[in-house]
């Protein structure tokens, strides 16, 4: 797909409105859903992301992520130069950001910029639009009570998908939902935090000059202990994001316990995403809660 060279000539004539303009391409990535195209364009470097998801608006939905991010954090977040759909492909062309190495304060400064993000609230749980994590959609209507907009917003539609897919028996939904009534008395009582949504390692890059710079979020406002929550899930971020992000914005005591119950979302969505094989995380924690 990447020797297309209309394809290219389309984007950057979106872009720019400049037709007939010479450029250089290379495909960097190739995911599970995105494709990753170095692109320089009279000498200016960019990131093209590009995908088939039949969804029309995933790219402009993490464009407004990015945007929001941007506003309400310290850390740096690509910017976002154009997005739309040519034909039967998706794309989002951002910034380009050189890859550096890390330096000694790299995790401070994470979990510190992470902390300030998570400053910045609303009135409810949610976001003026619904979303995507990864390319599934992400449900964000406006809820008062967090325990509200994790079973209503998060658990309910995911589960019922995974049982649509095939994925899951009926008998094991039964289960699964009665959990509901316990997460209102073991959810620390906080106003909703910005969130990155889909905060694992790798979406944290180390830009040109050593710095983390947040990338492909999974925005909305929510309860500051899932992106936490979340960052442990694959092994963790280094010790000292914790105990910065600890000293500028402390937990409430307990997170230990809370943090497999936050983990049922994200397992849910690669339970979606990639089968089976993440079913096994999800019935051990709802065995613990039941």
């Amino acid at each position: 797909m990447f020797d297309d060279q209309e394809f290219f000539e389309q984007v950057v004539f979106l872009s720019t409105g400049e037709q007939e303009v010479s450029f250089e391409s290379r495909l960097i990535a190739a995911g599970y859903i995105n494709q990753g195209v170095y692109l320089k364009v009279r000498g200016k470097s960019y990131f093209l992301k590009v995908n088939f998801e039949p969804s029309l608006d995933i790219f402009e939905k993490e464009a407004r992520g990015l945007e929001i991010m941007s506003r309400f954090s310290p850390l740096k977040v690509p910017k976002v130069y154009q997005f739309g759909r040519i034909k039967d492909r998706n794309f989002l062309l951002m910034e380009w950001i050189d890859t550096g190495r890390s330096k000694p304060a790299y995790w401070e400064k994470l979990g510190v910029g992470l902390a300030q993000m998570h400053m910045a609230s609303r009135s409810k749980f949610g976001l003026e639009v619904d979303n995507y994590i990864a390319s599934v959609p992400q449900q964000n209507k406006d809820e008062l009570s967090w325990a509200g907009f994790f079973i209503h917003q998060r658990l309910e539609p995911l589960i019922g998908r995974a049982y649509y897919n095939g994925l899951i028996e009926a008998e094991f939904i039964k289960k699964f939902q009665s959990i509901y009534p316990k997460l209102e008395s073991l959810f620390p009582k906080e106003r909703p935090a910005l969130l990155h949504g889909d905060l694992w390692s790798g979406n944290v890059m180390t830009g040109p000059e050593g710095q983390p710079v947040l990338i492909d979020p999974a925005v909305y406002y929510g309860h500051r202990e899932m992106d936490l929550a979340f960052s442990r899930l694959f092994g963790g971020f280094d010790e000292a994001f914790y105990l910065a992000y600890h000293d500028i914005f402390p937990l409430e005591p307990g997170f230990e316990e809370r943090m497999d119950v936050y983990n049922l979302y994200p397992l849910l969505v690669h339970l979606l995403l990639f089968g089976k094989s993440y079913l096994v995380g999800i019935q051990k924690t709802i065995q613990k809660l039941i």
